[in-house]
């Protein structure tokens, strides 16, 4: 049997590498929030074809009113003839503040003239004040805490044979493992941080406990077959026998989400791109952080906790 546990340094090591890549990140692209977490305004404007530079686009926007806007290419079906798409160039500038109707106006006229965009093309403005997008950026937060909670006094309580409060704990610093790494994906990525994100970030929470309490379980049914065995043994062995059944469901789920990922790059879906791409990334680190960070952690808690006892004892003592 492989000694997978006794690798464990290199598990945390590549941790500790991946979040140094988001803090460099952060520091080099900043952090870049959609308009339903900052506020500002979206216009969604229908173009002759779908030729036109996005880049170009953005600097545009920039040099006419000095705010900053994600552009990106989107398309629909055509209401009258769906063999048809209607191309559009999509413009989230997200701000403190609204743009007003002179600064709409301004940037509508800029792109009209460097893009030929014709007079009778539908445009569709839609603002978000600031004070929503704070709301729902502080929504999220709370979703986030009172499911870790939960998730620490589920654990707690299913796996108490296990000391289960230490396992609740480290099954949550997983999935903080996790959100950091899809973090990073976004910041590295460039993609703005939306409702998306959310979306994909309860996915990978849920996904990736999952994964854990099948190794909790695992370690658990062992503790009772290996009652000799030490610590190191019994994880190494729950972890051994959970590899390839973690390893097949990512395969199968990976497979779903790589063919929604292609159907939108393929279709020019910008939303479900933005979706499924951190997605794919925070599967392969939920399986990954769920074999080898939490049952390592785990591991590293129990082996220690003779030497704290005995620490107690020996402080109590003088």
């Amino acid at each position: 049997m492989v000694d997978l546990m006794g690798k464990k340094n290199y598990y945390f090591a590549l941790s500790i590498l991946i979040f140094i890549v988001c803090i460099i990140g952060v520091l080099v692209n900043g952090v870049q929030l959609d308009i339903q977490f900052q506020g500002g305004t979206i216009m969604q404007i229908e173009m002759p074809d779908d030729t036109f530079d996005t880049e170009l686009a953005a600097d545009i926007v920039k040099a006419s009113i000095g705010k900053t806007a994600t552009v990106n290419k989107s398309s629909t079906f055509n209401a009258e003839n769906e063999s048809d798409r209607i191309h559009l160039m999509v413009l989230n500038i997200a701000s403190n503040e609204t743009l007003t109707d002179d600064e709409r106006n301004i940037v509508i006229n800029a792109l009209r003239n460097e893009f030929n965009i014709p007079q009778d093309s539908s445009i569709n403005v839609n603002s978000v004040e600031p004070f929503i997008g704070e709301e729902f950026r502080m929504n999220a937060l709370r979703a986030i805490a009172v499911s870790s909670v939960l998730i620490i006094l589920y654990v707690w309580w299913r796996f108490r044979a296990l000391r289960g409060l230490s396992a609740g704990v480290f099954a949550v610093v997983t999935l903080i493992h996790d959100i950091i790494v899809m973090f990073a994906a976004y910041v590295l990525l460039k993609i703005p941080v939306n409702d998306s994100f959310v979306a994909a970030m309860l996915t990978i929470i849920g996904y990736s406990i999952n994964d854990t309490i099948v190794i909790y379980d695992r370690i658990r049914e062992n503790k009772k077959l290996m009652r000799k065995a030490t610590v190191r043994e019994l994880v190494n062995k729950s972890v051994y026998q959970s590899l390839s059944r973690s390893v097949n469901t990512s395969l199968t789920t990976l497979i779903a989400v790589l063919t929604l990922l292609v159907y939108a790059i393929i279709f020019n879906i910008q939303s479900i791109r933005e979706f499924t791409l951190p997605l794919v990334v925070g599967i392969i680190s939920g399986v990954y952080s769920s074999l080898f960070i939490a049952s390592s952690l785990y591991m590293v808690w129990q082996e220690r906790k003779p030497n704290r006892r005995a620490a107690s004892r020996k402080q109590a003592k003088t």
